[in-house]
């Protein structure tokens, strides 16, 4: 198998080769059905886990593919190859690797980067006793990134709307009002829900029943697609705050780790995001967790590709022509189908793979 191969066309496609490779590797699997969702030909969705190492480890190495599901291609494709390249065999003594494949199985099927409720995964992990945060610039933008017509004047209109708000507030203003997380309009782009969705209970039922509970210290790259030079793989810290772990993840990852808190991230700030149930943990772990952030396409066309899929959910046929047309730039939005770009991908992540078990090691 080549390091092309290790990456797939599908979610399906991706399944099999995740439990097969991590199978022969000895590694032990564990399936969560989601009962709320099925794939495009019907069949079941699942979020895999495959662990290897001791059940009682002190030290944890884990990663996560698929958060916003249209970007499962990519973290897949590294988990794959870890294991059939044997990666794992660099894990200090006494460590234990957690792959969690898919954790949003429904947007990886669907080619979509939310879940089955059109919620964004990375924008769920909130407190939903408390009140939700408001992000009021959303709502300035919202009727334009999904205007009630995709093609025609509506759209035109929309799109001038967007300009001037950029020349009036600044490209990087547009794209964190638009992607930091909003919980007023279901239908919109990065909407973070009302409650927990079922990947946020998985991804927490995980935890507890894969991390040991004596942990000391723990490892975390989750994948993602979308901002950034294309096939650069930059490494974002995600918190979560009040954990220390921000000076422990540039101390093993390298200096260039970025911070969308303090204005060196291609990403804006978001709240709500994934490392938020890493609270659940132990208190004494001490954590080290990045998202690996891959370069695709240029940021106006991700965000067209963002707008075109939620329109197309919202209001329009996904089986016409203009309807596919918007599915295949999902897709090429965050997947780029090329031998050069999974080369990239797999190196750097091969590469942080090893920085993290150095990390774990010390």
């Amino acid at each position: 198998m080549t390091v092309e191969q290790y990456f797939s066309a599908t979610y399906a496609e991706a399944r099999e080769k995740f439990r097969a490779e991590a199978k022969a590797a000895g590694a032990t699997l564990t399936a969560y059905e989601n009962p709320h969702a099925r794939g495009p030909g019907g069949e079941v969705l699942t979020t895999d886990v495959a662990c290897l190492g001791p059940a009682d480890a002190d030290r944890v190495y884990l990663t996560i593919s698929g958060t916003h599901g249209a970007e499962g291609f990519c973290g897949s494709g590294a988990q794959i190859g870890h294991f059939r390249d044997r990666l794992f065999e660099a894990m200090p003594a006494g460590c234990r690797a957690v792959m969690v494949h898919a954790i949003n199985p429904h947007g990886f099927a669907w080619l979509r980067r939310v879940t089955e409720d059109n919620v964004d995964l990375n924008r769920n992990f909130q407190d939903f006793s408390k009140p939700l945060p408001e992000n009021r610039p959303y709502e300035e933008v919202h009727d334009f990134l999904i205007p009630d017509h995709w093609e025609g004047q509506g759209r035109a209109a929309a799109d001038a709307a967007i300009m001037a708000y950029q020349q009036k507030h600044g490209a990087f203003a547009f794209q964190s009002a638009m992607s930091g997380g909003q919980y007023t309009r279901p239908d919109g782009l990065f909407f973070g829900g009302q409650k927990p969705t079922w990947s946020n209970d998985t991804f927490r039922r995980i935890l507890r029943e894969h991390v040991p509970a004596g942990v000391k210290k723990l490892a975390s790259i989750d994948f993602h697609t979308g901002l950034g030079p294309m096939g650069y793989g930059e490494p974002i810290y995600i918190g979560p705050d009040g954990m220390g772990s921000e000076e422990r993840s540039r101390a093993v990852f390298g200096p260039e780790v970025t911070n969308p808190n303090s204005g060196t991230s291609t990403s804006a700030k978001v709240t709500g995001t994934l490392p938020e149930a890493f609270r659940d943990l132990p208190p004494q772990v001490e954590l080290i967790a990045i998202a690996l952030e891959y370069g695709t396409v240029p940021m106006p066309m991700v965000t067209e590709a963002l707008r075109g899929d939620h329109w197309l959910h919202a209001r329009g046929d996904a089986e016409s022509e203009l309807g596919r047309r918007l599915k295949r730039n999902i897709r090429d939005a965050f997947y780029t189908d090329t031998a050069p770009w999974k080369a990239a991908v797999y190196g750097r992540a091969a590469d942080f793979a090893l920085r993290a078990f150095r990390g774990l090691a010390g």
